[in-house]
């Protein structure tokens, strides 16, 4: 019994230790992650993004898993859709 009443402390100290990781850590990617699915979802034909790679274009089509994209030169390409980092702001 003297030792269960030792252990007590190190076992809230762990408990308190992995909470603390998951609020600062894992809850945050999460929120992050849904917020880029719900983009990807809202894509649609003429939106400004731009890709992981940097590259800014309008889009042209899409489709479940990829995107062509207009470039600024008149060029089209297709990219997968994961690879978009986002919609561009207008200025």
């Amino acid at each position: 019994m003297e030792q269960l009443g030792s252990m007590a402390p190190m076992i809230l100290f762990l408990v308190l230790i992995f909470a603390m990781m998951y609020f600062l850590m894992i809850r945050p990617q999460r929120k992050k992650q849904k917020e880029h699915e719900q983009m990807e979802s809202e894509l649609k034909r003429g939106d400004k993004v731009v890709t992981i790679g940097g590259i800014y274009g309008r889009i042209d089509s899409v489709s479940e898993i990829s995107v062509v994209l207009k470039v600024e030169s008149g060029a089209t390409i297709r990219i997968a859709k994961k690879s978009i980092a986002g919609k561009q702001t207008e200025k």
